[in-house]
């Protein structure tokens, strides 16, 4: 055997080990080892030179927008401000004045602040006043200033918003004009604070001392254009002035825009998309207790793309609200999930799902990378074990024993075998006996009585024959269940006449209970329980101290909120609790979140009077919903 045969495989070896050493430089091989030092510096420098990410953006210039508005907003208050160090760092950033002129610092300012929140939300329309308003800021640092660093950092932003202007596509909210109203206020209420801030900040030019009404005074003639009762030397009367008018100027020229831009209705459920929830129901309404309150007509709904699924939403102070599970078949829930984020993504909305089960939160979590979060529990009754013996029933069997005997009655009917007398009395009796001045109710509640499409619904109704007739006759309480798939009801609405005795409401629970056998009902669903596990383990000895304090912020929120009545009232019922669960995108959302959810079940009412609502427009479907509609034309 020659040498060089005996060598070759080492030489291989080499060659080997050398082709495993080599680095791969932008997808190609290089046969030469670069010093690790020297190989990271250029990755980072290529980095700087592409910029930031192009998703991350809209978050980083809305931080930028918001900052520099508040160094303007504080540049044009505080007069001692325009000269110090930190205002010097705004001079070179885009929309600063300059020290100049306070008004259009303050005006800038606020302009710039109410436009960082769209730009945050991919807004095309913030898009474009940005883009209008870095070239003015640009202008001014070159007018003003002479200033050609700020007029590049100006430049170089607006290239960035030019450069990424894809990522700013986000569609219209839904709204209308009444929003002119609230701005109005809310603008009114600031420009009036700020402003007494703005005539207080010079008190050592002020002539005399003006008291607190005649500050007030100058700051509500000023937000007008005319001379208020406070004076000053030297030239600060015409800074406070002009500042004071710049003010009124934006509350005016917002307000305005405001009541003359085109309205964007919000979307409604018409009624296709209501004939097609129905037939969904009619096959799979038994999965979820809360699936026929997806035929609330305040909600809208996308359609999965076989048309099997569909989730039912609304958008509230631009989150995009689900509640329960998808409606339809399991397997096609991933692509009505799909369809739900992608409008989510398209408006650049919060997307988040309330009351979802067990199931629906595993379904959601999985296919959108979203967190969920146990909310509560729902009380559902299997009617073959209910009973009112026992022990643990004594306290609802003596409370419905004392009313029957107090000579009231009950029946439990379907909505389709009540005359459409009684039917109107009914509607009527839950309007008037209804607690506060909205309907409250978005996961849980059907937001009607009596339609003509919802016939399966149960209504327990409670008389008094021997009492004076009222303006509804003997009636004195109404239960409303809606139904659970074809062996189900869940509960709607609770209502009776205040004058009543109490535990109606306990009454006719029972009544429905016994009746549901009759209608072929083996479960009902009661009233959702909220927080419903803290509150038990809570009271349970041996509960640390942090559950301790969460059970006693629950009570206390109770006084406002029916948290523990809801659970007490439940419980006597002896039901099995079922989870519910909220599912979120962020933790820093649920505040968000929980306030939205608040308005959509009425307990935050930020409506218009009656007197200044418009009128209804047409409804709205969804951009999905027009594509599926398009398909099953063609």
């Amino acid at each position: 055997m020659s040498p060089d045969a005996g060598m070759a495989p080492d030489l291989r070896s080499l060659a080997e080990l050398r082709d495993a050493m080599s680095v791969t430089v932008d997808g190609k091989m290089s046969g030469e080892v670069p010093h690790r030092s020297g190989g990271a510096r250029p990755d980072r420098v290529r980095r700087m030179l592409r910029g930031p990410r192009p998703e991350a953006v809209p978050v980083l210039v809305a931080r930028a927008v918001a900052f520099v508005g508040l160094l303007d907003v504080a540049a044009g208050v505080f007069p001692r401000f325009r000269y110090s160090r930190m205002h010097t760092i705004a001079e070179v950033l885009p929309g600063a004045f300059g020290p100049f002129a306070a008004a259009l610092s303050l005006s800038a300012g606020i302009l710039l602040l109410l436009l960082a929140h769209g730009l945050r939300r991919r807004k095309r329309r913030a898009w474009r006043a940005a883009v209008l308003l870095l070239p003015a800021g640009a202008a001014a640092q070159f007018t003003y200033r002479h200033s050609v660093f700020g007029m590049l950092i100006s430049l170089a932003l607006l290239a960035l918003l030019l450069r990424h202007r894809d990522e700013f596509d986000a569609l219209p909210d839904p709204r209308s004009r009444w929003r002119a109203l609230a701005n109005f206020l809310l603008m009114g209420t600031g420009s009036i604070l700020l402003g007494l801030v703005v005539v207080s900040v010079h008190g050592r030019r002020m002539v005399g001392a003006p008291s607190l009404a005649d500050r007030l005074t100058h700051v509500v003639y000023g937000l007008f254009g005319f001379e208020g009762p406070v004076d000053y030397t030297g030239p600060t009367s015409w800074t406070v002035a002009f500042s004071l008018g710049a003010l009124g100027w934006l509350t005016a020229v917002t307000t305005i825009y405001l009541a003359f831009r085109p309205e964007h209705p919000a979307a409604r459920l018409t009624e296709e998309d209501e004939a097609r929830l129905r037939a969904l129901l009619a096959k799979h309404g038994g999965r979820d207790s809360l699936g026929h309150f997806a035929l609330r007509r305040d909600k809208a709904v996308v359609f999965s793309p076989s048309g099997k699924a569909a989730v039912t939403y609304r958008v509230v102070s631009g989150v995009m609200l689900a509640s329960g599970d998808p409606i339809g078949d399991v397997e096609a829930w991933p692509g009505a999930i799909e369809r739900f984020m992608d409008e989510a993504r398209a408006h650049s909305w919060t997307p988040a799902v309330m009351g979802c089960s067990e199931t629906g939160g595993e379904v959601w979590t999985r296919e959108t990378g979203l967190d969920a979060l146990e909310l509560g529990d729902e009380a559902v009754v299997d009617v073959k074990d209910f009973s009112l013996s026992g022990r643990a029933m004594r306290n609802v069997r003596q409370m419905v024993k004392r009313i029957e005997r107090a000579g009231y009655e009950t029946r439990v009917r379907r909505v389709r075998d009540l005359g459409d007398g009684e039917l109107e009395r009914i509607r009527r009796a839950a309007e008037d006996w209804r607690g506060t001045d909205t309907e409250r109710g978005f996961s849980m509640a059907l937001g009607r009585v009596g339609d003509a499409g919802d016939g399966d619904c149960l209504i327990a109704t409670a008389h008094r024959a021997d009492a004076e007739p009222g303006p509804y006759g003997d009636l004195k309480a109404v239960l409303h269940f809606v139904p659970w798939g074809t062996d189900g009801a869940s509960l709607d609405l609770m209502r009776r006449d205040r004058s009543a005795d109490p535990g109606m409401n306990e009454l006719l629970i029972v009544a429905a209970l016994q009746a549901a056998p009759r209608f072929g009902i083996e479960r009902v669903s009661l009233n959702f329980a909220m927080f419903r596990s803290a509150l038990a383990r809570g009271e349970k000895i041996g509960a640390g101290p942090v559950l301790r304090a969460w059970r006693g912020l629950l009570v206390f929120l109770s006084r406002w909120f029916q948290i523990e009545s809801l659970y007490k009232f439940n419980a006597k019922f002896q039901p099995r609790w079922e989870p519910r669960f909220v599912v979120y995108r962020s933790s820093r959302d649920l505040p968000r979140i929980g306030f939205a959810a608040m308005q959509a079940e009425g307990f935050v009412n930020l409506a218009p009077p009656r007197f200044l609502r418009h009128r209804a427009l047409a409804p709205r479907p969804c951009p999905h919903s027009l594509a599926d509609r398009g398909v099953r034309a063609a």
